[in-house]
């Protein structure tokens, strides 16, 4: 039963993983050249895992995950510096002949 239980707790990981699709000039210059998609994942997450979070939400085939962490920006407003938060970005490879299309959600 408990291996139930962490299958479960697994798949509500894997949910919360990928934060949004990266669509930028950048972003999709690479998609059209290498057939990759980038995300905006959480920091904490692993290359195994972003493949199997792709795979569970978009039900395709993940061949690579390739992960850049981003640095925050330093910002000031007036007198006071600030930073932005690090972040992780992952590229993901598509097995050939799969395909994710944000605009079909639309």
């Amino acid at each position: 039963m408990s291996s139930n239980l962490s299958a479960v707790h697994t798949q509500e990981r894997l949910l919360q993983i990928i934060l949004a699709p990266q669509i930028t000039e950048k972003a999709t210059r690479i998609a059209d050249k290498y057939q990759q998609i980038a995300f905006k994942v959480r920091t904490d997450s692993t290359k195994f895992e972003i493949k199997s979070a792709v795979e569970l939400m978009f039900k395709v085939e993940v061949q690579a995950v390739t992960v850049v962490n981003v640095g925050g920006k330093e910002k000031r407003s007036g007198r006071v510096n600030g930073r932005r938060k690090d972040w992780k970005k992952a590229y993901v490879s598509l097995k050939p002949g799969q395909e994710i299309n944000f605009a079909a959600g639309e």
